[in-house]
C-alpha cells in the first residue's frame, strides 16, 4: 500500500471521527462530515468494492440527509407533543447554543431544557408544571435527534473502517 493511500484512509477516519463529534456538537453537520469519509474512499476506490458498493452509498444519502432533516423536526415536534409553544422550541434551540458555548457538553443538553422552560413561564405566561412538561419534550426530541444522528455517523465510521483495512 502506498503512501497516499494510507493518508487518504486516515484522512477518511478523521472525517468519521468528526462526523461522531458532529452529531454531539450542534455547530457541525455530523452525517454528512461522516458520508463525506465514506464518498472519498469510494471514489478512489482504494480495496472498497467489497464495503462500499454504490447501493450502500445511496442508501447512506439518503440517511444522511433524513437525519439532518429530522434533527430540526424532531425537537419541536416533541416539544409540541407536550404541549409547548414554537417559542418554546426555539428557545430550546438558542438555549442548547449558549449552553454549548459556556458549559460544554452538559451545557448543551441543561441549556435545551432550560431555554424550553424559561420560554413557556416568562415570554407565555404559562404555569411551572406546564412549562416542565415542554422543557422535558425539548429535551427528550434533542435527545432523540441526537441518538440518530449518533447512530447514523457510528455505522458510516464502521464502513470507514471496514473499507480502510
Amino acid at each position: 500500500m502506498e503512501f497516499y493511500e494510507i493518508a487518504l484512509e486516515i484522512f477518511c477516519a478523521l472525517l468519521g471521527v468528526i462526523g461522531i463529534l458532529g452529531s454531539v456538537l450542534p455547530i457541525l453537520p455530523g452525517p454528512p462530515i461522516s458520508y463525506v469519509g465514506m464518498l472519498i474512499l469510494y471514489i478512489w476506490g482504494i480495496d472498497t468494492q467489497d464495503d462500499l458498493t454504490r447501493t450502500v452509498m445511496i442508501t447512506w444519502l439518503i440517511v444522511a440527509i433524513a437525519v439532518v432533516v429530522l434533527d430540526y423536526i424532531v425537537p419541536s415536534y416533541f416539544t409540541k407533543v407536550t404541549g409547548g409553544s414554537k417559542t418554546a422550541a426555539k428557545a430550546s434551540t438558542v438555549g442548547m447554543i449558549i449552553g454549548i458555548l459556556f458549559f460544554p457538553p452538559a451545557g448543551m443538553i441543561i441549556g435545551a431544557f432550560l431555554g424550553a422552560l424559561v420560554a413557556e413561564m416568562f415570554i407565555e405566561g404559562k404555569e411551572l408544571k406546564h412549562s416542565l412538561k415542554a422543557a422535558l419534550g425539548s429535551f427528550l426530541g434533542f435527545l432523540f435527534g441526537t441518538g440518530l444522528k449518533l447512530i447514523a455517523s457510528g455505522v458510516m465510521m464502521y464502513y470507514i473502517i471496514a473499507a480502510a483495512i
